[in-house]
């Protein structure tokens, strides 16, 4: 399996909303018969068009090109979105119906999706300044569809450190850890994580310790006087 550092061949999406669901639709150029609004352009032809667009996004990430890469995986969500049922029946009634797929092309839809969520996921990782909650976000969407993505555990791992869970990010690396138990990058963050739990544990306990030293010496110093006061009385 390759390293984390490298781009996979496959990407992930952006959040989907009803705008951008309906826009896909549109996009997907329907026609009417009766009431009954279809597609005119054949299913394989939108989920290849779809895969032709995330390998172009692949092709400008090899380039460095990391704008136009993610501009190319948006483009490729936005035309899936009009065929991915779990999307459009939010948006019912704003586009055409959501044509029935076959199990292969169902396969093929995922697959995509997926695909541009963890390339989106990488890309974020490549810019000078950092999303970590949108990577996070994207990581979580390939997992929901392939939960032992290892390039999805490792970037949620990373996202979620950056964002202070410490003991989440410490679970999704060590998922990426057993599947790439000799990955350099894996294995950084996963130390990062520990040692950032083992600080936050050292600092629970000295603050525990502050609290249960000074409680019992004042109230045996304060004892001691009192018997002092009482001696002194008679």
């Amino acid at each position: 399996m390759s390293s984390t550092a490298e781009m996979e061949a496959t990407g992930g999406e952006e959040s989907p909303d009803v705008q951008g669901a309906a826009a896909a639709a549109a996009a997907a150029e329907p026609s009417t018969s009766g009431h009954r609004r279809t597609y005119t352009k054949p299913v394989w032809s939108l989920l290849e068009e779809a895969a032709q667009m995330k390998t172009e996004g692949n092709a400008f990430y090899r380039e460095k090109n990391i704008r136009s890469a993610i501009g190319r995986y948006h483009r490729s969500l936005l035309v899936l979105r009009g065929l991915d049922s779990d999307v459009m029946t939010s948006v019912k009634g704003f586009g055409p119906e959501t044509p029935a797929l076959t199990p292969e092309q169902e396969a093929l839809l995922r697959n995509t999706q997926v695909d541009c969520y963890n390339n989106l996921a990488a890309c974020l990782l490549q810019r000078q300044s950092v999303d970590y909650a949108r990577v996070q976000e994207y990581s979580l969407r390939v997992l929901k569809w392939r939960p032992g993505d290892v390039k999805a555990l490792y970037r949620a791992g990373v996202a979620t450190l950056e964002m202070g869970d410490a003991q989440t990010a410490k679970q999704y690396l060590i998922q990426a850890s057993r599947e790439q138990p000799n990955d350099a990058n894996v294995r950084k963050h996963l130390q990062r994580a520990e040692e950032k739990l083992n600080r936050e544990l050292q600092k629970e306990k000295a603050m525990y310790r502050g609290m249960f030293s000074s409680g019992p010496k004042s109230s045996s110093r304060e004892g001691i006087d009192q018997t002092n006061r009482a001696g002194e009385g008679v």
